[in-house]
């Protein structure tokens, strides 16, 4: 099971957040387009969504997209089962900057400064540790929710998928991205959404999501967005996560 309360993955996820273009990828070549994930979900949420409305960024891990939802709506919630990343999100929101060390190679680091663009209005923003299979109804409604690589790190996707109607405003909007790596370590293989057999038959993520989903919502978007993961100063995760974006009807 990943920890994600380590400083391992504390620090690779403020790298993959925050990390400037000469920090995640200081070579000439690679997969450059891979950058920048968490702006380019908000950006995406942005652009099918009501602005100056409230969003969601479930799994918000460290926060980047969270703030960067700030520049187009006027409250934007974080939530995240670590508590350590919500209590790290929060530094960054109360300081605008984080330094941190990150592996090169052994016991070998480089040190790093995360920090929120400064044309980011940061009061918009709020952190909470919670549990997305477990969502308080407490928070109300949102216009956008963000669940950027989630699904597929939780121990009942299927339980969050059915209740998250319930956290959207009409007609508002639900973005998810996932490279559907199902692990059991995570996610019980009963849970599973995808990845699977069933009556000798394949059964993929995404259908398996349109069946859940499709009832409440119109699919508007599918499309795949690349996302670069730093590991140490020599080796990656190039990986291509799958974007849905769905309208609630």
């Amino acid at each position: 099971m990943v920890d994600y309360e380590s400083d391992a993955q504390l620090a690779q996820y403020l790298l993959f957040h925050y990390g400037k273009r000469e920090e995640i990828l200081p070579y000439s070549f690679g997969p450059v387009d891979a950058l920048y994930f968490s702006v380019r979900c908000a950006e995406l949420g942005a652009r099918w969504s009501q602005k100056q409305g409230r969003a969601l960024d479930l799994g918000c891990a460290v926060g980047r997209a969270t703030f960067e939802l700030a520049k187009n709506f006027g409250e934007v919630i974080g939530l995240d089962a670590s508590r350590r990343f919500i209590a790290t999100a929060n530094q960054l929101k109360q300081n605008g900057e984080l330094s941190y060390s990150f592996p090169l190679e052994g016991e070998l680091v480089e040190k790093f400064v995360a920090q929120v663009p400064s044309d980011i209005a940061k009061e918009r923003v709020t952190f909470v540790h919670g549990d997305a299979c477990q969502l308080d109804s407490k928070l109300g409604a949102f216009d956008l929710v963000l669940m950027a690589n989630l699904i597929d790190r939780l121990p009942e996707p299927k339980r969050c998928l059915e209740k998250i109607s319930s956290f959207l405003s009409n007609k508002g909007i639900l973005l998810m991205t996932s490279p559907y790596t199902w692990l059991e370590t995570v996610t019980a293989k009963e849970e599973w959404l995808g990845g699977i057999k069933r009556d000798e038959k394949s059964i993929f993520t995404f259908e398996a999501i349109l069946s859940l989903l499709q009832s409440d919502f119109e699919l508007l978007e599918r499309s795949d967005m690349p996302f670069l993961i730093r590991e140490h100063a020599r080796k990656y995760q190039w990986s291509v996560a799958q974007a849905t974006v769905w309208q609630k009807r």
